[in-house]
């Protein structure tokens, strides 16, 4: 019934993957959450110091407008690290995807896995 010792690569790069993903989600959560409390940070500064000047028909509309335009060059420029880091993490995955699929596509045509990692010799 038992075709011979098994590895636990599968196991093991399941664990990889889901560890990959987690600081994906991680990374780029941050990143999204940290532009967005600065859009909001801006929206706010920007109403309060309408109405600390005498503007009290200042709609919350137009300073969440404003706050969402100023802190887009400003969110790129100030989270640099996060944003580094997030498309580190993006790369990582894309990489990842693209040799499962290099993979998946050498099984498909018959080779081995071993085999399809190798150069070919051409001597």
């Amino acid at each position: 019934m038992s075709e011979g010792p098994r590895d636990n690569s599968t196991e093991d790069q399941a664990a990889d993957d889901a560890g990959v993903r987690d600081r994906l989600l991680v990374d780029v959560g941050l990143y999204a959450a940290a532009r967005f409390v600065l859009a909001a940070v801006l929206a706010g500064v920007i109403y309060l110091a309408s109405q600390l000047l005498g503007v009290t028909q200042f709609p919350i509309a137009i300073a969440a407008l404003f706050g969402l335009i100023i802190a887009m060059p400003l969110g790129i420029w100030v989270f640099g690290p996060l944003r580094r880091r997030a498309t580190a993490s993006l790369a990582v995955a894309g990489e990842r995807r693209r040799a499962e699929r290099e993979q998946l596509q050498a099984r498909l045509r018959g080779e081995t896995p071993e085999t399809a990692d190798e150069p070919e010799d051409e001597s």
